[in-house]
């Protein structure tokens, strides 16, 4: 089970993970977070960066180091990670690292329902949905290559971890589409004849009453 954080968006973890290595302003931590693509590991809000450095301030996770002003800009206070912000790095990792937890993607929640659509509409929008992700995964592989190129493994390791969840994405679906268009997928009778007469097949309807069978 997660543990409560004292500041629990990931955010904070991202703004953690720049400061260690450095003292710096909000605009310096945004500027690092986008050029590591940061926002792209995890849900990112940036117009709450403010808030959430002020909230890492406010628990003794960072603090101020100076106060610096440069021409007509405003003052930028530099913010540096105190003893208890290593702490708290280092256990939030280890725990995101170690502990599995359900996730809830949107594609997940539009199979939980895919009996709305039809088999032949379902088909067609996975068939889509394949060849968007086969030209996502082709765009990945190419940048990683080129990444390795130039950065230590140890920093691609998100990367390659993304790269080999969407692969698997792609195999499921490919999968399933060879179920629907070669007619093997259990029940696809069923399925048709829901959406031909809109009623649900009598052995359904417990389960229908029942709602889902997952967790």
């Amino acid at each position: 089970m997660a543990k409560r954080r004292r500041v629990a968006n990931l955010l904070a973890l991202a703004v953690l993970g720049t400061v260690v290595q450095r003292p710096m302003h909000p605009y310096e931590m945004a500027s690092m977070l986008r050029e590591r693509g940061k926002d792209q590991d995890m849900k990112i809000k940036w117009g709450s960066l403010y808030t959430v450095v002020a909230n890492l301030e406010k628990h003794g996770l960072i603090e101020a180091a100076e106060t610096a002003r440069q021409g007509a800009r405003p003052e930028r206070t530099v913010y540096r990670i105190t003893e208890a912000g290593r702490a708290e790095l280092v256990d939030w990792v280890r725990e995101l690292v170690s502990t599995p937890e359900r996730e809830q993607p949107r594609f997940e929640a539009g199979l939980s329902l895919l009996a709305a659509l039809t088999p032949d509409d379902a088909t067609e929008l996975l068939r889509h949905r394949l060849e968007l992700l086969e030209e996502q995964l082709a765009g990945q592989r190419k940048a990683l290559e080129q990444h390795r190129a130039e950065l230590p493994r140890l920093f691609l390791i998100e990367n390659e971890y993304d790269l080999a969840v969407r692969e698997a994405e792609a195999r499921w679906v490919r999968g399933l589409l060879e179920e629907l268009s070669e007619g093997t997928f259990p029940d696809l009778a069923q399925w048709r004849d829901y959406h031909k007469t809109g009623r649900i097949p009598p052995e359904y309807e417990e389960l229908a009453e029942r709602g889902s069978t997952s967790d």
